[in-house]
């Protein structure tokens, strides 16, 4: 099975640099793990909708939370068990929230 971990963060997390704990984590995942990258600010991103064949546009942010998704990874396990102890290892953990979601499909 194969699930997204979103890390996301919020106003009071600590600004860090971690990417090079970020490689290092994947590297030791092997296999397990299949895709990671960052994200650009909430502040730079758009949405697209189609409502009676009009194209409606917006700028961001969008959400009405504290907490925006800076980054993601895609790992592959056997269980949300083991890919909740994969994410507890995550060095995001220390410093934000990783959310877990199974992909379809």
């Amino acid at each position: 099975m194969k699930y997204l971990l979103m890390l996301c963060a919020d106003e009071t997390t600590p600004q860090v640099d971690i990417a090079a704990e970020c490689v290092a984590w994947s590297a030791g995942l092997g296999d397990k793990h299949l895709l990671a990258m960052g994200l650009y600010p909430p502040d730079t991103a758009s949405a697209v909708r189609l409502r009676d064949g009009e194209v409606l546009l917006t700028d961001g942010p969008f959400a009405e939370t504290k907490e925006q998704m800076g980054g993601l990874s895609v790992i592959e396990c056997d269980s949300t068990a083991e890919a909740q102890r994969i994410a507890s290892t995550h060095p995001w953990a220390r410093y934000g929230l990783i959310e877990i979601r199974q992909l379809l499909g």
